[in-house]
């Protein structure tokens, strides 16, 4: 691989490179998501300019080399054998539950009910401690996969300090904050006393969230916590219609209740699966109730195919939102994958492209509209500025190899760079090796990695090495 004049080679995505803490002036010869060549300059913590290869360099280009940017002194990358996209974000995580899929499990696995009943048990033994490591571990993760934000719900235990997970968490937020964003969500409890929503307030939680629909009043728990969010200022992400049953819509009264108190902050809906047993004469309406509140909408395909229809003995629904309704009506979709090796969830690896092929198998989403979700419409949810490949927006980008974009967002590819805010913040290459390249036989049978005409490009492989900052 010729290295472009001036530039420093990122490297083969199973080359021994790190580029992680490099500051990033521009990246040349990089695959565009349109799919063509071209340059992508950036401007301190932003995209000054993008342009297809060979095109004039632009007032972008031209701010950065007079000095504009924090990154004035960024390296100049030669990104050929790599696709740029924007980096993703995960919109809905419980980092306090991240990793204990192991601990008082039922050998069967759990719907919703018994998911919670094994939390329970386990969160009796869990400390602050317990919460700050694992959500270190996991945040590793998500960013070696190219997450570069994550809101984290998070319990208020019954027993001892009810804060005790939050302030490990909010903790935990700062100790990332030049790496990462962690947003921290009350995850309240119709039990958690008011003022202890209030206390969770003035300790510096992003986001008030609940579960109205597991309350025994559903209405008046969403009530209770709106009237704390509307006090202390703070954005809404409520748990809401986590069932595939037809008793009552949370999300039709959330909707109203937001449009009577005339919020103003923005209202995120999470899970909503009952949305997807609605007849469409019943879908339509509610769905332009929502529209018109202003709700954005959290899908989360892998948890929710795994909790729902446990108890369903035949036709088992599939406990996902309908999407293309929920986009065709204009409202802001976002999708993340929800718990991480938890009582809830016994799988996941933290991969936005894992939710992305779910997203598209499960979901029936084409390939724009899935990566759409897990990365503008995640932080819009999340009330970020745009990441992405136009001028102006945040240079939250992931580099992966320059293969079919159906691989990447089937999950196949492992080899990432991720940048954020301008800055290399992970970096992971992947080498692999089987018989069938020592036979020739790949020669004659393009795939992943290959050209159509067989040239190689360059294959995720193993072992692994990983580096984040």
């Amino acid at each position: 691989m010729s290295v472009l004049e001036g530039s420093r080679a990122v490297g083969r995505p199973d080359g021994t490179d790190d580029l992680t803490r490099t500051p990033v002036r521009a990246l040349r010869g990089v695959r565009l998501p349109d799919g063509t060549l071209g340059t992508v300059v950036l401007d301190g913590a932003l995209v000054g300019h993008v342009a297809p290869t060979g095109a004039p360099a632009g007032p972008g280009a031209a701010a950065s080399k007079c000095g504009a940017g924090e990154n004035q002194d960024g390296a100049e990358l030669d990104a050929t054998g790599w696709r740029v996209l924007p980096a993703a974000a995960e919109p809905h995580a419980h980092l306090d539950k991240a990793l204990t899929a192991d601990r008082d499990a039922a050998p069967g696995g759990n719907d919703l009910v018994g998911a919670i009943e094994q939390w329970h048990r386990v969160r009796a033994s869990v400390d602050a401690l317990d919460v700050t490591e694992r959500a270190l571990a996991s945040l590793d993760r998500y960013l070696s996969r190219g997450v570069t934000a994550v809101r984290t719900h998070v319990d208020v235990p019954a027993d001892g300090d009810p804060l005790r997970f939050v302030d490990a968490l909010l903790d935990v937020r700062d100790r990332v904050a030049d790496v990462m964003t962690l947003q921290v969500c009350l995850l309240a409890s119709s039990a958690t006393p008011t003022d202890v929503l209030h206390e969770a307030a003035r300790h510096g939680v992003d986001v008030l969230g609940g579960c109205p629909h597991l309350a025994p009043e559903p209405g008046a728990e969403t009530t209770r916590l709106l009237d704390v969010a509307e006090r202390h200022g703070l954005p809404v992400d409520l748990h809401t219609d986590e069932q595939t049953g037809l008793d009552g819509l949370d999300v039709v009264d959330l909707a109203a209740q937001v449009i009577d108190r005339g919020l103003v902050q923005r209202v995120t809906a999470s899970h909503v699966v009952r949305l997807g047993s609605l007849t469409p004469e019943r879908l339509a309406p509610t769905l332009d109730l929502v529209a018109r509140a202003g709700l954005g909408l959290v899908t989360l395909p892998i948890t929710n195919l795994y909790l729902q229809g446990w108890d369903a003995t035949h036709l088992v629904p599939r406990g996902i939102a309908p999407l293309r309704q929920i986009l065709d009506a204009g409202i802001t979709l976002a999708a993340g994958a929800d718990n991480l090796r938890d009582p809830f969830n016994p799988a996941g690896r933290a991969d936005p492209f894992e939710t992305t092929s779910l997203l598209m198998t499960a979901g029936h989403l084409g390939p724009d509209d899935a990566l759409a979700a897990v990365t503008s419409g995640a932080r819009s949810v999340l009330g970020l500025a745009p990441a992405g490949l136009a001028a102006g927006d945040a240079a939250d980008l992931v580099l992966v190899p320059d293969v079919d974009l159906g691989d990447v967002l089937a999950g196949a590819t492992d080899a990432r760079v991720v940048v954020r805010g301008g800055t290399v913040v992970a970096d992971t290459r992947v080498r692999r090796t089987t018989a069938l390249h020592r036979t020739g036989a790949l020669a004659t049978a393009p795939g992943p990695g290959t050209t159509s005409t067989g040239t190689h490009r360059s294959t995720p492989s193993q072992p692994t090495t990983t580096s984040t900052r």
